[in-house]
């Protein structure tokens, strides 16, 4: 008694039952159809490739705005300075969309995704933005503290690392700009600050993004009045991030 195994081709099978071509009548035809079924392997073979490339592309870029000028900047792409004008792409795929010189800001589309970069500021990583792959910022020290550009619920601010404060902290009149309606949806708590104990609105943000870094549901305190000047980036959010300094140099790092 003799085991049979049976082989199932991938493509149409050009093959009699004893494992031969079939007749000569009928073996061209079959190549044939094996050549065009090898062919269409291979087309969607490649269009994979073309699919899955870009995104390997951009997994690690580095941008850095070196200069604003109206509708025009110089971005550092790794390594690469390109000079664009609003509308242009760079060869590497990144499309100015716009530039603001009174705050330092230009907006760039990169991979279909758009985000808001501020001059002199590194950008690192996960497509600029993008849930998926290493998400880094790199941040260099200005006058001994380190500033970060980013947005809390889609409204553009400027962050000033703090790993002293809690959680992210606010004045109110940041808060009513970029639309948080804290006395409605926040609770009332007290904030320890360097002028003393002061009351504040607790919440909780949707979405706060830094660089590419976004995070969600992320404790933060509004607290009436012009104090603190700066948006605090406080460990509500940083204790999500590896943070590593060395120097005037800091690099956040998203964990998984």
């Amino acid at each position: 008694m003799h085991n049979r195994c049976d082989i199932v081709y991938p493509f149409k099978t050009a093959y009699s039952d004893d494992g031969s071509l079939k007749d000569s009548a009928h073996g061209q035809d079959a190549i044939d159809d094996l050549e065009n079924d090898m062919a269409g392997v291979l087309k969607r073979f490649l269009v994979l490739i073309v699919i899955i490339w870009p995104q390997c592309l951009y997994a690690e870029q580095s941008i850095k705005v070196f200069a604003l000028f109206e509708k025009k900047a110089i971005i550092n792409i790794d390594g690469k300075r390109r000079v664009l004008a609003v509308g242009e792409t760079s060869p590497e795929g990144l499309k100015l969309i716009h530039t603001d010189t009174r705050n330092e800001l230009v907006e760039v589309e990169i991979a279909g995704r758009r985000e808001t970069l501020r001059l002199g500021v590194v950008s690192v990583g996960g497509g600029l933005g993008s849930e998926g792959g290493a998400q880094k910022v790199v941040l260099f020290a200005q006058r001994g503290s380190f500033y970060a550009d980013g947005s809390i619920n889609g409204s553009s601010v400027k962050f000033l690392v703090d790993t002293g404060a809690t959680t992210i902290a606010m004045n109110s009149y940041t808060a009513d700009r970029i639309g948080l309606d804290y006395k409605r949806h926040g609770r009332r708590a007290m904030a320890s600050t360097a002028g003393g104990i002061v009351p504040m609105y607790a919440m909780t943000l949707k979405e706060v993004k830094v660089g590419g870094i976004v995070m969600h549901n992320i404790e933060a305190g509004v607290i009436e009045g012009s104090h603190p000047e700066q948006v605090l980036l406080g460990m509500s959010f940083l204790s999500r991030v590896n943070m590593t300094r060395n120097g005037n140099k800091m690099e956040l790092t998203k964990r998984y």
